[in-house]
Parts: C-alpha cells; sequence; structure tokens
C-alpha cells in the first residue's frame, strides 16, 4: 500500500522552504539518507519554486503540504507534486485533487471529519495535529472504531516516538520536521539533514 501513497517511505519530511535554490541540495540530501519522499508547505513565497525545483529530482517522491485551496492544487501539480496534503478536510480541495489525478490527504482531528472524508471516498488520512491530538493513543482509539481507514500521523512528532507510530497497524507513513529543521537548512547543513534522515529510515525499519 505504501508504494502507491509515497512512493515506499514511511517518513515524509515535512519541509518549508524560504529559498528555493536550496531546494535541490535538500532534496539531494534526504536521498542520501535513504528516504523517498518529501512534503513542500504552501506556507511561503518560495514553495511553487522549491516543489518544482525539488521534483526534478528522478529519486525523490514530492508533494505539496498544507495546501487549503483547489486553486493551490492546480500550482502545486502544474509545479510536479505526486501527491496533495492538507492540514483539514476541505471537499473543495478533495474534488480538484481528483480531478488532477492526484492521490490527496487532508487533515482529520475528530470521527466526525473521518466519516466526512469516508463520505467523499476516501481512506488513508493526515491525523493532525497528531501528537496534541492524544499521540500513539488517539491513534489506537480512531482505529478501534475506524478499522479500514489508514493514518499519516503529523504535527509533534519526533524521532523518539516514531516507531511508535509506524508500529501501530493503522499508521503507513508518519510527516515530520525534525529532519530538516528550519535552523538546519537556513545554515545550509545538509549533511545533518542527510544524517537525521539516515536514522530516520533505521528507526522505521519496524513491523506493524
Amino acid at each position: 500500500m505504501t508504494e502507491l501513497l509515497f512512493g515506499g517511505s514511511r517518513v515524509v519530511p515535512v519541509v518549508v522552504i524560504d529559498d528555493p535554490t536550496t531546494a535541490e541540495p535538500i532534496g539531494e540530501a534526504l536521498v542520501t539518507g535513504g528516504l523517498r519522499a518529501a512534503e513542500i508547505t504552501f506556507r511561503t513565497a518560495a514553495a511553487e519554486e522549491a516543489l518544482r525545483r525539488m521534483a526534478g529530482l528522478s529519486q525523490l517522491f514530492v508533494g505539496a503540504g498544507t495546501v487549503v485551496t483547489a486553486h493551490q492544487v492546480d500550482v502545486a501539480v502544474d509545479a510536479g507534486a505526486r501527491f496533495i496534503v492538507s492540514p483539514g478536510l476541505s471537499r473543495a480541495v478533495v474534488e480538484r485533487a481528483n480531478e488532477r489525478g492526484v492521490p490527496v490527504y487532508p487533515g482529520v482531528a475528530t470521527a466526525a471529519e473521518i466519516i466526512a472524508a469516508l463520505d467523499l471516498g476516501l481512506h488513508c488520512l493526515k491525523l493532525f495535529p497528531a501528537e496534541t491530538l492524544g499521540g500513539v493513543a488517539m491513534v489506537k482509539a480512531l482505529s478501534a472504531a475506524f478499522p479500514a481507514v489508514q493514518f499519516v500521523p503529523t504535527g509533534g512528532v519526533t524521532a523518539a516516538s516514531l516507531p511508535s507510530y509506524l508500529a501501530l497497524p493503522s499508521v503507513v507513513a508518519v510527516g515530520g520536521s525534525w529532519m530538516v529543521a528550519p535552523q538546519l537548512l537556513r545554515d545550509h547543513r545538509f549533511d545533518e539533514v542527510a544524517m537525521l534522515a539516515a536514522e530516520a529510515v533505521a528507526l522505521s525499519d519496524v513491523k506493524s
């Protein structure tokens, strides 16, 4: 299943890029560390160009995050996004992503939002913000009520908590930003990004 989601990666770096010229070095560092997916968040003016540049790396499965409008779906897909992630559930975003033929993973935080997502035909959802909502315990509780739903917990996840999430059968991948922390990117400490990416890959080698 994960092969169809994020290029086979169970860890999806959530990357905020202010300088698009760093997109390729960041992507190359992630690949060097063994990660095969990246989510470029649409929180900065540089996001579109950064996504376009990183999407040019053939070894990386690149998508767009923090997508909150149908127009942003178009911008992201036109720039090369292969999946769409949203912090919340928007029918307009889901329908536009479907029209553009790209997978979409909206954020949910409640049982009501999960039911609304199921009504839209979605079965793999971003749980956000995962740690604030209760972390692993929250995933277990929701999974008991919705056994057909798969989750991508994101928000506050760390290297320390990563294995606990990935050990859950309902978790197909986890989104995190610790390996692409803003200070690392600003200081061009790409070797550290590669090292943290490799650590994440090693930690993700758990059986659900």
